[in-house]
């Protein structure tokens, strides 16, 4: 499946909500997300706010939702990718929502790793999505004094940034 039929795919789905599409617009990973290789679909309606309510729950579906239907209908071109498919990474972007939430993250992010440095211990990050937990390492995985772990289970799990010595 080519990236038009997924922004159809895509642009189809969020009209089955009733919310027309304005624009969508696809681009490959600007780093957003660290080391893996993105392919973006920024779209663009004029009634946000149901896809941005409760902390974007419906964007999180939405995302998962297409992710999911593009995967069946990609067909494997080897008996390799038969076994093992190759990771399908897309990100529904509407209005923006997701790369502010990007940059919110990386913020507690990197002053939650600062108080850890300052203090020395293992700072606990409030609990978040798998999502926002996998921006969290992946920002931090650079650090050479600080290693993040998650804990928890369920809606409590949570990031855990610790000190391990000094730069």
């Amino acid at each position: 499946m080519d990236k038009t039929q997924m922004q159809n795919l895509i642009k189809e789905l969020v009209e089955k909500t009733t919310i027309p599409v304005s624009k969508i617009s696809i681009s490959d990973d600007d780093g957003a997300l660290g080391k893996v290789k993105t392919t973006w679909f920024s779209v663009e309606v004029s009634e946000p706010h149901f896809f941005w309510g409760r902390g974007g729950e419906a964007l999180f579906a939405l995302n998962h939702l297409a992710r999911r239907m593009i995967e069946n209908k990609m067909t494997p071109t080897t008996e390799v990718e038969t076994e093992n498919p190759p990771a399908l990474e897309i990100l529904i972007d509407i209005n923006n929502f997701q790369k502010k939430r990007i940059e919110s993250v990386r913020a507690v992010a990197h002053m939650m790793a600062e108080r850890a440095r300052y203090f020395k211990s293992n700072i606990e990050v409030d609990p978040m999505s798998a999502f926002e937990r996998k921006i969290v390492h992946e920002f931090l995985s650079e650090a050479i004094d600080l290693k993040t772990e998650s804990e928890g289970v369920g809606h409590s799990r949570r990031v855990v940034i610790k000190y391990v010595g000094s730069i």
